[in-house]
């Protein structure tokens, strides 16, 4: 295992946002995100402010920051790439003196922009496992989404964050996310709550155990009947009266999502079913973080540590530990 920290005594690890290397020129969101930096969002983004005051909330290029320095501070001694970022849901405006101007005409000194959406990652290649024939490298990022927030208030009020640590496959840019890797409602009202709340998550979190669990599903196989039935069941879950589905561990994938986990276990290069229809439950569990891809930026994490979850419920269920709807 290759994840041990290196001692304190070890030269600090540089950090510099204009560094070419990012965890990966593959994104590791897709649905309707597009490629952005740091430097871009800190240079050309306008940041929201609330509106009784006209305060600005806390920015997303402060909060890769704010991660960055907290990623430095724990993993001291290790390289720490250049944050990978993605954004959604643009929302332009103009400055007054343009506002008469039709939009073909606009210089691009006249626009500006913020995304509602941001997610980003930072790896940290020196820290590294391969599980399942897979290299995995761990990775730190967060989601900030201003749709979550109430812009109708006064400086000083809360605002919502997304934090997480975990491991990027790098055959596939997967990110895999455990649930003690994962904080999905960081409430903070400064930068220093914030940093304090990355900092707790970063020094509670435990990559053994996390990558014990992955390396467990890889001892584990569904036969080409019990991967139908899975998906079947899959399916169903969505359409169930709500009184019985209460009774279901929950399932987060939809329709869509489903028929590409289906898709890729015929086609997928990396995590497709051997000659015999075969599955290990690790190639299972990727065909679902690989349509996780697919899912909007302020639902994305939820889903990845559900599909963790999920596969987690399986492999109980093949050990004979627990009885499982889905496999019935």
């Amino acid at each position: 295992m290759h994840i041990a920290r290196e001692a304190d005594s070890r030269e600090s690890a540089s950090f510099d946002f204009q560094a070419p290397a990012e965890s990966t020129s593959r994104a590791f969101i897709e649905a309707n995100t597009v490629s952005s930096s740091f430097a871009e969002i800190r240079r050309d983004h306008i940041i929201p402010v609330f509106v009784k005051d006209n305060e600005p909330l806390i920015s997303q290029s402060d909060f890769i920051q704010v991660t960055a320095e907290a990623v430095r501070e724990v993993f001291r001694g290790e390289q720490i790439l250049a944050p990978q970022v993605r954004v959604s849901h643009p929302i332009k405006g103009r400055i007054p003196e343009a506002k008469d101007k039709p939009a073909a005409q606009l210089h691009d000194w006249e626009r500006t922009i913020y995304y509602e959406r941001m997610m980003f990652c930072i790896e940290v290649p020196t820290l590294f496992e391969t599980v399942g024939g897979n290299p995995l490298t761990l990775v730190v990022g967060g989601v900030k989404a201003y749709n979550l927030d109430s812009l109708y208030n006064r400086k000083g009020a809360v605002e919502h964050f997304k934090l997480f640590i975990g491991f990027e496959n790098l055959v596939c840019t997967n990110l895999c996310v455990r649930s003690d890797g994962y904080a999905g409602d960081v409430r903070a009202s400064s930068l220093e709550q914030l940093q304090k709340a990355i900092l707790s998550l970063l020094r509670s979190y435990d990559p053994r155990r996390h990558l014990r669990q992955m390396q467990a599903l890889t001892e584990y196989s569904l036969t080409e009947h019990q991967f139908a039935q899975l998906v079947g069941r899959c399916r169903l879950y969505q359409h169930l009266p709500v009184a019985v589905k209460a009774n279901i561990p929950a399932l987060l994938y939809g329709d869509q999502q489903l028929a590409a986990v289906c898709k890729d276990y015929y086609r997928d290069k990396s995590f497709c079913r051997d000659e015999n229809g075969d599955i290990s439950l690790w190639k299972a569990y990727n065909l679902f973080t690989g349509v996780n891809k697919s899912t909007y930026i302020d639902q994305f994490l939820d889903r990845s540590v559900n599909a963790l979850d999920f596969a987690a419920q399986v492999q109980d269920a093949l050990e004979g530990q627990s009885a499982s709807w889905y496999l019935r």
